[in-house]
């Protein structure tokens, strides 16, 4: 499960970069595109924090 959730969170912080530097985006797909990318980076990212090991 830990390789699936740190590649979804690879995946989406490159996916934010792009949306947010070099995507020719405008308005609500560009507003959408973000907002899609940051939910998958922060659940990915929960998920991991989650699932550590805590001694």
């Amino acid at each position: 499960m830990k390789p699936v959730l740190w590649l979804l969170l690879v995946v989406s912080t490159a996916a934010a970069i792009y949306v947010s530097t070099f995507a020719h985006y405008t308005g609500s797909t560009r507003v959408l595109a973000g907002v899609s990318a940051g939910v998958v980076l922060a659940g990915s990212a929960l998920g991991l924090w989650l699932t550590s090991s805590r001694k």
